[in-house]
């Protein structure tokens, strides 16, 4: 929460400490609600850390670490309309929250309207190269797919209860088109400095999309001992994991 109310104050935040470390309270309320199994106060956490480190790129840091603090700020994973296409991140509706909150903390106006700005770039998660804040932001909020194999499964199995009402196969096919497209672009990372994370990026989708085509293959065909159609092997489950001990079963990142 001191971290927000740096932020916020490096902003120009003119409220008493107070009413910041409120809005700081009631933002971490909201990371640390039900349903966020990946979507949470750690991912938050990892994203601000990003921001830090690639903060030497951006223009105004603390813009950008408060967009970070909203980015998800708004968040339902039981009203997802299409995972596939944005998940149960709302970047719209955190903008909103951000530009009341911040404005009722007495930030500039275009200060505001900048963050607000940012969080909803993140609906289409697509940098202009020369917006290095921005460019700076995606990147953080996308640094996981680069993390050490082990930590990627681990967050495989995060997202996927995070929409564990969806069924397996369904869930798959979204997660199959949301990987396809990332990797079919030209770049994930636009910063200078986050370009280094683009081959184990590369590398932890490649893997991914091939397990998932696999498991796919098999609930279809039946190939795994179950009906086709039905619940089969989940393909975010840690490799030593067994049925008894998986929890039933975005990019969204």
């Amino acid at each position: 929460m001191s971290a927000f109310v740096r932020s916020a104050q490096g902003a120009g935040a003119t409220a008493p400490p107070e009413q910041v470390r409120e809005v700081g309270a009631d933002l971490v309320g909201r990371w640390t609600g039900p349903g966020r199994t990946y979507h949470n106060l750690r991912h938050l956490t990892d994203v601000l850390a990003r921001v830090d480190e690639l903060a030497e790129e951006t223009h105004e840091p603390d813009l950008v670490r408060l967009a970070a603090w909203y980015h998800g700020a708004v968040f339902d994973a039981a009203h997802v309309a299409a995972y596939a296409n944005r998940g149960g991140e709302d970047e719209v509706a955190s903008g909103v929250l951000a530009r009341e909150q911040l404005t009722g903390l007495g930030v500039p106006a275009e200060r505001v309207e900048r963050v607000h700005q940012l969080v909803t770039a993140l609906v289409r998660h697509s940098a202009d190269p020369a917006d290095f804040d921005c460019a700076v932001l995606c990147d953080a909020d996308l640094a996981m797919l680069a993390a050490e194999p082990q930590r990627y499964k681990a967050y495989l199995h995060d997202v996927r209860e995070e929409y564990a009402d969806i069924p397996m196969a369904d869930y798959i096919r979204a997660r199959q088109r949301i990987v396809r497209k990332l990797l079919a672009r030209p770049s994930l990372f636009v910063s200078p400095l986050g370009a280094a994370w683009e081959e184990p990026a590369r590398q932890n989708l490649g893997a991914e999309l091939h397990k998932l085509d696999k498991v796919l293959t098999e609930l279809e065909d039946g190939s795994d001992g179950t009906a086709a159609g039905t619940a089969g092997p989940d393909p975010a489950a840690p490799a030593d994991s067994t049925p008894a001990d998986r929890h039933p079963v975005r990019p969204r990142a």
